[in-house]
C-alpha cells in the first residue's frame, strides 16, 4: 500500500494544495496550527470515510466556501488507483474511483488503508467512551469495508426509534399502531446491532493476541494486557477466553432486552441499550486500566494496539497500510519510542509530522523527503534544521 499524491481544495486551511510522497519515510514540519495534521486527517478521511476531528463533514470546509475536495492517487497490489471525494453540504458526498462514481462506502473503503496513531490516541484509556466507540469502527472498517454501512444503518433506525419514543410522550398505554411499528424498528435496531457487536468482538478477538505480545514486549514481560467489549445489551465479551459470539445469539438477546426495556426509553424518550452505548475496558494484571494505571502505562497500552492494528491488516488484507504519526514521538519516552521506530517496517510507507526534526538522528533523515508546512502551504526540498526557523 502506497500513498503517491494527495491533492485538496477548499480542505480545512488548504485552500489549494498538491504534495507528492515519493518515498517509505516522509516528513511534515512546521509550527503548531499550520496544516500538519489538516494532511493526516485529509489520508485518514480517505481511508475510512470520517474524521479524528470533525463532529460533521461540513467542519471540514474551509471558512467560506460551500465544498471541499480530497484527492489521492493510491497503489494497491501494484495497482494504480484514483480516490476521490467531494464534499458539498447538504448534499450526500459523492465518492469515485478511477472517475467511477460509487453508490455506497462498501465499494470505495479498502483502497486506502491507514493507521493513525497521534497525540490524542494516546488519551485513549483516559477519553470518554464515544472515544474508544470512534477508535475500534475506524479500525474495523479499514479491514471490513461494510461494517461502515452496518454502522450507519443501526444510527439511522436509531434515530428514527428515538424520533418515534419521543412522540409518545412517556405514554406507555401504546396504541397498536404505535405498538406495531416500534416492534418494526425494535427488529430492524436488534438486526443491525447484533451484526455491529459480532464484528466488534471478532475484530477485539484477533487484535487481542497481537496486542498482548507487544505490550508484554515493551513492559519488558512485567504487565499482561487483556482487552474487554462492555455491553449492557449483550454482557462483557473477554476477548482473551471467550468465543467469539454468534449474530444470531446476539439478535436474541438484543430483543430480550428491547422488551425488558420498553417502559424506560418511553418514558426517557431514547433507546438506552445499544452498541451505541458500549465501551472498550483495557485490564493490566487484572486490574482496570483506565482507573489503576500510570500514565506511562497507559501510552504502552495505546502503542501496543497501534502496532497491532498495522500487523493486522497485513495479515488479513495482505497489504501494509500507510502509517500516520501525528506529533506522537515527542509524547513518548526514549524506550516507548525506540520501540516504535524499531517495530516500523522499511515496506510501511510512514508520514511524520513534528514540530523539529532536532529529535531525529542524521542516520534517520538520511534519504527522507521532507515538506515544511507552513500557512496551508507545503514547501518540499528542505534538508536542514535552519530551513524551518
Amino acid at each position: 500500500m502506497f500513498l503517491n499524491k494527495l491533492k485538496l481544495n477548499n480542505f480545512r486551511n488548504y485552500e489549494s494544495c498538491e504534495v507528492a510522497f515519493p518515498g517509505n519515510k516522509i516528513l511534515l514540519v512546521g509550527k503548531n496550527a499550520q496544516g500538519k495534521t489538516n494532511l493526516l486527517e485529509a489520508m485518514h478521511y480517505l481511508a475510512t470515510l470520517s474524521s479524528f476531528r470533525a463532529g460533521n463533514d461540513s467542519e471540514l470546509i474551509k471558512w467560506g466556501e460551500e465544498y471541499c475536495l480530497i484527492e489521492a492517487d493510491v497503489s494497491k497490489y501494484g495497482v494504480d488507483i484514483e480516490l476521490k471525494i467531494l464534499i458539498n453540504p447538504p448534499k450526500q458526498k459523492v465518492l469515485k474511483i478511477n472517475g467511477l462514481k460509487k453508490s455506497s462506502f462498501s465499494a470505495f473503503l479498502g483502497n486506502l488503508l491507514i493507521v493513525n496513531f497521534s497525540v490524542s490516541d494516546l488519551l485513549l484509556l483516559r477519553g470518554s467512551p464515544s472515544d474508544r466507540r470512534r477508535w475500534l469502527d475506524d479500525a474495523i472498517s479499514q479491514v471490513y469495508p461494510a461494517y461502515k454501512e452496518r454502522l450507519n444503518k443501526y444510527n439511522r433506525v436509531k434515530t428514527q426509534r428515538n424520533n418515534l419514543l419521543k412522540d409518545f410522550k412517556g405514554n406507555i398505554n401504546l396504541s397498536s399502531n404505535q405498538e406495531k411499528l416500534l416492534q418494526v424498528l425494535d427488529e430492524q435496531l436488534s438486526v443491525a446491532g447484533s451484526n455491529i457487536v459480532h464484528l466488534r468482538s471478532k475484530y477485539l478477538k484477533e487484535i487481542q493476541q497481537k496486542a498482548y505480545e507487544k505490550h508484554k514486549n515493551i513492559s519488558l514481560s512485567d504487565e499482561e494486557l487483556k482487552i474487554i467489549y462492555q455491553s449492557a445489551t449483550t454482557g462483557d465479551f473477554r476477548a482473551a477466553e471467550d468465543a467469539i459470539p454468534k449474530p444470531e445469539e446476539l439478535l436474541e438477546r438484543f430483543q430480550e432486552m428491547f422488551k425488558q426495556k420498553q417502559i424506560e426509553e418511553i418514558a426517557r424518550g431514547q433507546t438506552v441499550i445499544g452498541p451505541h452505548r458500549d465501551d472498550v475496558g483495557f485490564m493490566i494484571n487484572g486490574k482496570n486500566a483506565v482507573s489503576f494505571a500510570s500514565q506511562g502505562q497507559q501510552r504502552t497500552v495505546v502503542l501496543a494496539l497501534k502496532l497491532s492494528e498495522i500487523d493486522l491488516i497485513e495479515e488479513i488484507v495482505r497489504e501494509s497500510p500507510v502509517l500516520l504519526l501525528d506529533d506522537v514521538l515527542a509524547e513518548l519516552d526514549d524506550q516507548r519510542q525506540e520501540f516504535l521506530l524499531k517495530s516500523i517496517k522499511e515496506t510501511t510507507q510512514t508520514i511524520i509530522t513534528t514540530t523539529s526534526i532536532s529529535a531525529f538522528s542524521d542516520e534517520y533523515l538520511r534519504d527522507k523527503k521532507i515538506y515544511k508546512i507552513d500557512s496551508g502551504s507545503v514547501i518540499g526540498g528542505l534538508i536542514n534544521e535552519k530551513a524551518y526557523l
